[in-house]
């Protein structure tokens, strides 16, 4: 049989897509700050346009409104990735309060139901694809097999 996807892996969060309509600002350790526009949010993270990229893995303090709530939090930064215009870098929260975490949650659901962002559906787990019930012939498949 070919594994497709893990079936252990963890079910991400369901994204919101901002498209830069939401401002925000990061406090970096040093005290410097700098601002960035929200293109995808989650309860877990979300993905921020900067003008110059910040250096993978450090803590930030990252704030943003969206919704009725103001979020005034700690993140870690993940690799960036260049735009045509600034870069494109990923965050994820590192101790977002569950109080904070919940009222997120309420407003990001209030931004999908007035259609104000679209929802990027998180991924099914497929555990296991049988080349029989795929109409596929397990010989032609050759290496891709997997124990």
């Amino acid at each position: 049989m070919v594994k497709a996807w893990s079936a252990h892996a963890v079910p991400r969060a369901p994204r919101v897509k901002l498209a830069g309509t939401v401002l925000s600002l990061v406090r970096l350790e040093n005290g410097r700050q700098t601002r960035g526009k929200l293109h995808q949010l989650s309860i877990t993270g979300g993905l921020i346009h900067l003008d110059k990229p910040l250096d993978e893995g450090i803590k930030v303090e990252l704030i943003f409104h969206v919704g009725e709530s103001t979020v005034r939090t700690q993140a870690r930064m993940l690799f960036p990735m260049w735009a045509t215009q600034g870069y494109l870098q990923p965050f994820e929260f590192a101790d977002l309060d569950d109080e904070v975490r919940c009222n997120l949650r309420v407003d990001l659901q209030r931004l999908l139901d007035s259609s104000g962002g679209t929802v990027v559906a998180a991924p099914e787990e497929i555990t296991e694809i049988s080349p029989d019930s795929q109409g596929l012939n397990p010989s032609v498949l050759g290496s891709a097999q997997q124990d």
